[in-house]
C-alpha cells in the first residue's frame, strides 16, 4: 500500500448531532487504531464550505470526495439505509473501491432471513472487494460499561473496539486484487463521472482525475 495513508470515504447518516458526533467519535478512533494508515474524510466537514449551495453543489461536491478517496466505509445503520449512502457505495463499486458495509444497528431488517442474506436489501450485497461487518452496537456497549470507567475513556474504549474490527476489515478488501487493471482505471473513472453528470466533470478534470489514478495505482489498489 505505500507509506502514504489510504483516505476512507465514510458515508452514512450526517443529519442529527449523534449522527455527527458519533461520525467524529468513529473516525478519530480509526485514525488511532490504524496508526495513521487511514484517514478519514467525512461529508459533514466540506458540505458547508460549498459555494453557492444547491442540492447538485452538494452531491456533486460528495462525489468529488468520494473519487478522491481510496476506500469507503457505509454505514448501513437504520430500518433501511440511507439512499444517499447506496447510491454513493454505487458509484464506488462502479470503480471498484475497496468497501466495507458496516452495521451497527441490532434490529433486524431486510432480507436477513435468507441463508446468505444481510439485514438490509439484497441488492445492496454480495459486490467484489467489498467486506461485510455486523457489529451489535447495544451488546459492546454494554461490555464497556461494566468496566466502569470515566465516560471520556469509556468511549475511547466504545469507538476503539469497532474501529479495530473496522480497520481489519479494511486491510483485507484492500489487499484484494480488483478487477480492474491499472490501464483501465482513468477511463473507467471517466465513465463513472460521465453517468453522475452535474458539475463533476469540472470538478475533476482530466489532468487531476488522472493524479488521483496515478496515486491510488502508487498504493497498489490496482495493478
Amino acid at each position: 500500500m505505500g507509506t502514504n495513508p489510504l483516505k476512507i470515504y465514510f458515508a452514512g447518516d450526517l443529519f442529527d448531532a449523534k449522527d455527527l458526533g458519533g461520525n467524529l467519535m468513529l473516525a478519530g478512533a480509526i485514525e488511532r487504531v490504524s496508526q495513521n494508515r487511514y484517514k478519514v474524510m467525512l461529508p459533514q466537514d466540506g458540505e458547508c464550505e460549498v459555494i453557492c449551495r444547491t442540492s447538485q453543489s452538494i452531491r456533486d461536491a460528495d462525489f468529488k470526495l468520494l473519487y478522491e478517496c481510496d476506500c469507503i466505509v457505509a454505514n448501513f445503520d437504520g430500518p433501511d439505509p440511507d439512499s444517499g449512502t447506496v447510491v454513493e457505495f454505487c458509484f464506488a463499486k462502479m470503480v471498484d473501491m475497496p468497501a466495507i458495509l458496516l452495521r451497527t444497528d441490532f434490529r433486524n431488517s431486510g432480507d436477513q432471513d435468507l441463508s446468505d442474506g444481510d439485514p438490509w436489501n439484497l441488492m445492496c450485497s454480495h459486490y467484489p472487494r467489498t467486506g461485510v461487518l455486523h457489529i451489535n452496537a447495544m451488546e459492546r456497549y454494554h461490555e464497556v460499561l461494566a468496566e466502569r470507567l470515566p465516560v471520556g475513556e469509556m468511549l475511547n474504549k466504545y469507538y476503539g473496539s469497532i474501529a479495530s474490527e473496522i480497520v481489519e476489515a479494511l486491510d483485507g478488501v484492500v489487499n484484494q486484487k480488483s478487477w480492474l487493471a491499472a490501464g483501465e482505471v482513468a477511463s473507467q473513472y471517466q465513465r463513472a463521472i460521465r453517468s453522475i453528470g452535474g458539475c463533476l466533470s469540472g470538478l475533476l478534470p482530466d489532468g487531476r482525475l488522472q493524479d488521483i489514478v496515478d496515486g491510488k495505482i502508487e498504493k497498489k489498489l490496482y495493478c
